[in-house]
């Protein structure tokens, strides 16, 4: 019986179909997405990098900061031009960053059902010092 047990789960092992790289990625993806905390980063670049095999890569990379600690991290975004499009990021500006608690150089900004990108920069009013110092009260 515990024989029969342990070659079933050796046959097991050793025939099921193995994840590819990809399909690991999508899952990694897919948790963050779910389960990942949210932090502010900035977007520093989009590039194109060369691979071996005669490809090419879209890396989009950003930066952020957890407990007084920045990371900058990259993300390939090559497959996923449906979702973002990488003509309109913007070095410099804010994106929201999903990351995992324990591992927080485990990140991403971009998944299939959720992107942090933003569309433009935030706008701050300006001051105007006249218009909100009421002087009765300097007395």
């Amino acid at each position: 019986m515990v024989v029969a047990g342990l070659a079933a789960a050796g046959a097991w092992m050793v025939l099921r179909k193995k994840p590819t790289a990809e399909e690991l990625e999508i899952a990694r993806r897919l948790l963050l997405a779910q389960s990942g905390r949210l932090v502010d980063g900035t977007l520093l670049d989009v590039c194109e990098v060369p691979t071996q095999e005669d490809g090419i890569l879209t890396m989009l990379l950003y930066e952020y900061r957890i407990g007084g600690v920045d990371y900058q991290c990259t993300q390939d975004v090559t497959r996923m031009r449906d979702i973002v499009d990488v003509t309109s990021v913007r070095a410099g500006f804010p994106c929201s960053v999903r990351y995992q608690s324990g591992n927080p150089q485990n990140s991403i900004v971009v998944a299939e059902k959720w992107s942090g990108i933003r569309a433009t920069a935030p706008f701050l009013p300006t001051y105007d010092r006249g218009k909100w110092l009421d002087r009765r009260y300097l007395n």
